[in-house]
């Protein structure tokens, strides 16, 4: 993947053809969003020839400034008319290059944001395998890096290489009809002036895309530090952290210096082979001036569009390397488009039943995670779970409790058994039904950067305030919401910020509640509530667990010493099963880990 997300780095030598048509191709998906917008791009072109052709023609009309108007004896009222046609020129081309600029921007614009949100939206379908084998930091660059590249190709190096496409190829044919022996001598001038722009360009390139790598790496660093600012200073690292960042600079300006330094030279040999072509080509023309084979106007054209010709060639040598760039970008947004999820809704899915129960079945389920092959997390798991039934799940950590969860919830599929919901497999089912069966508070909490209103709707979207305020106040959440200055319109911050520990788990708590779900997955729901805060939120818990089917992950057996029932696994397995006081008589692994943490407690 890291290969993938990394730009071509060598330009020098161009690849087999094959193999470019493959790569260029990778732009066809920048082209299906793109060509949504058909009224656009006719403009667009539209634009981009009359202003091609307006350029073209500047020169046409300083030839005839010249001619007739520093001709001796000119018409002063004829020259007028000339620099009214030179003038109008000026303005088409100004009035045609707005309109292509902003066409072409607008087009480049809409594309980006729709391919943004097509990726964004084929990600939401994707199940957490997927984001365990890809890493997200990766994704987010490419729906913002990648996204980038492929707005400026769109935006502006296609269409400044058409132009300056049709400017070099128009300004030839104009060459050769002022001039064709001075002509023939810029076509030879031209690749000269070229081929250490494209050589030692290749080089910049290269050398420009390591600086921002290192840019970036400093950009990480920083935000690594900064995050963890209080960890840095509460061991004394600050020197140790200044020196690490220290050289991050300064690997970042060498390169940035080498950089410059064959940026310097590649300008020193341009203005050199460009002008020098230009003083021996102007000697020519003065000569055929002096000897009457060619006029003054015709040598004015002849030059200024020989600098057009000359500088839409050496633009268009940027331009493929940018292409390509926009290729590996095009290929890696596609591939986020393209990829299809591993769970997926069934073609026919079977109806849950109406109205819900809430029963669940583990049938000889089999699983491992596909990022660890070697060691299964269930082996033939069996377990059901009665309508309303309350069942606590205890266990050292990597017994296979969390893996319920996620099986429950079908982010994954087992590799051999079912999971059935009400009697249907849910394998089978609609997802979206299954799912909104299901309210889950988990152990890691999660807050988005948004209000409090939106972190609580998150449940149930379409609440009213009356529904938050109930859910908040049964999760013992509503006395520090009211405290908020502008209470449930209070920007939470990032990863709610904003709140202490117990706070953001507390709104977890009512999230899930708002959500009113006949089966309800609590992962130790009240690990991160005081003393005070627990006894509340385990109270309101435990009515609100009246008539729905319950599962609960408990580390702190304290927690679930009242549960009606308690299996305890062990390596994929449940190994026992009962009340906390038959189980702490068996004397098993359950009552070892009770006497650990008990007499802790104690």
């Amino acid at each position: 993947m890291t290969e993938a997300a990394s730009p071509p780095t060598d330009l020098t030598v161009p690849p087999a053809p094959a193999k470019e048509r493959r790569r260029l191709g990778n732009l066809r998906v920048v082209w299906g969003f793109t060509r949504r917008y058909p009224l656009q791009l006719l403009v667009a072109m539209t634009a981009l020839l009359v202003s091609a052709g307006a350029t073209l023609w500047i020169p046409r009309t300083f030839q005839l400034v010249v001619d007739h108007g520093f001709a001796a004896g000119a018409d002063p009222d004829s020259i007028g008319r000339y620099f009214e046609e030179l003038l109008l020129v000026v303005l088409v081309l100004a009035i045609a290059t707005a309109v292509r600029f902003y066409s072409v921007t607008w087009v480049a614009e809409r594309s980006v944001a729709d391919i943004r949100a097509a990726v964004h939206r084929n990600l939401l379908h994707l199940p957490p395998q997927w984001f365990e084998e890809n890493r997200p930091s990766e994704i987010a660059s490419r729906l913002t890096s990648d996204t980038a590249i492929v707005e400026q190709i769109v935006g502006s190096t296609v269409s400044a290489a058409l132009r300056n496409l049709l400017i070099g190829v128009g300004g030839i044919i104009y060459l050769f009809a002022l001039a064709p022996a001075i002509a023939s001598y810029l076509l030879i001038g031209i690749p000269l002036v070229i081929l250490p722009m494209v050589v030692l360009g290749s080089r910049v390139r290269k050398l420009s895309r390591s600086s921002q790598d290192r840019i970036a790496d400093i950009g990480a660093m920083a935000a690594e530090t900064l995050g963890a600012m209080r960890i840095v200073q509460a061991f004394g690292q600050e020197r140790r952290e200044a020196t690490r960042f220290e050289g991050a600079v300064d690997r970042g300006f060498a390169t940035a210096r080498r950089r410059a330094l064959i940026r310097s030279i590649m300008t020193a040999l341009v203005i050199f082979l460009l002008f020098g072509g230009i003083s021996l080509i102007m000697w020519d023309a003065v000569s055929g001036v002096a000897s009457g084979r060619i006029s003054s106007g015709a040598i004015t054209a002849f030059v200024i569009t020989a600098g057009l010709v000359t500088g839409s060639f050496g633009a268009l040598t940027e331009v493929y390397g940018d292409v390509l760039r926009a290729a590996g970008a095009a290929a890696r947004l596609g591939e986020l488009i393209a990829v299809e999820p591993d769970i997926a809704p069934p073609a026919n899915p079977v109806a849950l039943p109406q109205p819900p129960q809430g029963a669940i079945d583990f049938a000889h389920v089999t699983f491992r995670y596909p990022t660890r092959q070697d060691v299964a997390a269930l082996t033939d798991f069996n377990l059901s779970v009665a309508p309303g039934e309350t069942v606590a799940v205890v266990g050292p950590s990597g017994a296979g409790k969390s893996t319920l969860f996620a099986l429950l919830q079908r982010f994954y599929d087992p590799e051999s058994g079912e999971v059935r919901v009400d009697g249907v497999p849910i394998a089978h089912a609609d997802l979206a039904d299954l799912r909104g069966r299901i309210a889950m508070v988990p152990q890691e909490t999660v807050i988005f950067a948004a209000s409090a209103r939106d972190n609580l709707r998150y449940g149930k979207w379409d609440a009213g305030d009356d529904a938050l305020w109930q859910a908040a106040q049964a999760a013992n959440a509503a006395d520090f919401l009211r405290a908020l200055p502008d209470g449930l319109d209070t920007f939470l911050g990032e990863g709610g910020a904003r709140l202490s520990g117990g706070q953001r788990q507390r709104i977890a708590i009512a999230r899930a509640l708002l959500r009113d779900s006949p089966i309800l997955l609590l992962d130790e729901a009240t690990s991160a509530l005081d003393a005070e805060g627990e006894r509340l939120v385990q109270d309101a818990l435990e009515r609100l667990m009246e008539n729905r089917t319950t599962l609960v992950i408990a580390h702190r057996l304290a927690t679930v010493r009242a549960a009606g029932r308690i299996i305890v696994m062990d390596q994929g397995r449940i190994v026992d099963s009962g009340t906390h006081a038959e189980l702490v008589e068996r004397g098993g692994l359950y009552a070892r880990l009770a006497a650990l943490q008990f007499n802790d407690a104690a």
